[in-house]
């Protein structure tokens, strides 16, 4: 049990910080290249749009079966917690990207154009107005999106990922030990109800509102 519970905060803390990363360039290209922005391209735009709805829209465990064929190649097996890093975080990014370009749509364009009349420069606007404006609602993002990483190693420890829900199938369901099944269950929902608090307590110390 505790190899397991180990295995699952592996795959979704280090899936977690890749997807922060990703969800963050993705959004920012979303908003930035969106009409009227300050990089205005309706090609990359539609590209950039394009992707992310397609692999925020597949389901998890079917995502995980096509991505095979790339899984193998990058990390040489489709078994254990690194093989399953692949789908997590591009299952994830593009549904973390969403909330970025949401978060970053609700800052007062004022506070923008301002900005910009002040002399800055593009890259300033993004690190220094953009970037720390949405940061509240970013953190909530991300708490949203850790919680669905736990969940999505669930489902990857079906297919032989390992963690939490491996040996809920593997030990639980597949032994009919429902004893296994029921404490794999309750730590899952501790490290969500972990998250979730850490998420909560961060947004609300950023909120200056």
């Amino acid at each position: 049990m505790w190899e397991a519970t180990v295995e699952t905060l592996y795959m979704s803390l280090v899936a977690l910080i890749f997807t922060f990363f990703f969800g963050i360039i993705l959004g920012l290209l979303l908003y930035l290249t969106d009409k009227k922005q300050i990089w205005e391209n309706k090609a990359a735009h539609f590209i950039i749009g394009a992707y992310v709805n397609i692999f925020r829209s597949i389901p998890f465990i079917i995502l995980i079966v096509l991505l095979v064929p790339f899984t193998r190649t990058l990390v040489g097996t489709m078994l254990g917690p690194s093989a399953a890093l692949p789908a997590l975080i591009i299952g994830a990014a593009p549904f973390y990207a969403r909330m970025v370009e949401i978060a970053l749509r609700e800052i007062d364009k004022g506070v923008i154009e301002a900005s910009k009349a002040m002399g800055a420069s593009n890259g300033q606007i993004i690190s220094k107005v953009l970037l720390p404006e949405s940061m509240p609602a970013l953190v909530s993002g991300i708490t949203v999106t850790a919680i669905a990483l736990v969940s999505y190693t669930a489902m990857a420890g079906v297919i032989g990922a390992g963690g939490l829900g491996d040996l809920a199938f593997r030990d639980g369901f597949q032994r009919n030990n429902p004893e296994i099944t029921f404490t794999a269950t309750v730590i899952v929902l501790i490290i969500v109800f972990i998250l979730q608090f850490i998420g909560d307590m961060v947004t609300n110390r950023l909120d200056k509102r």
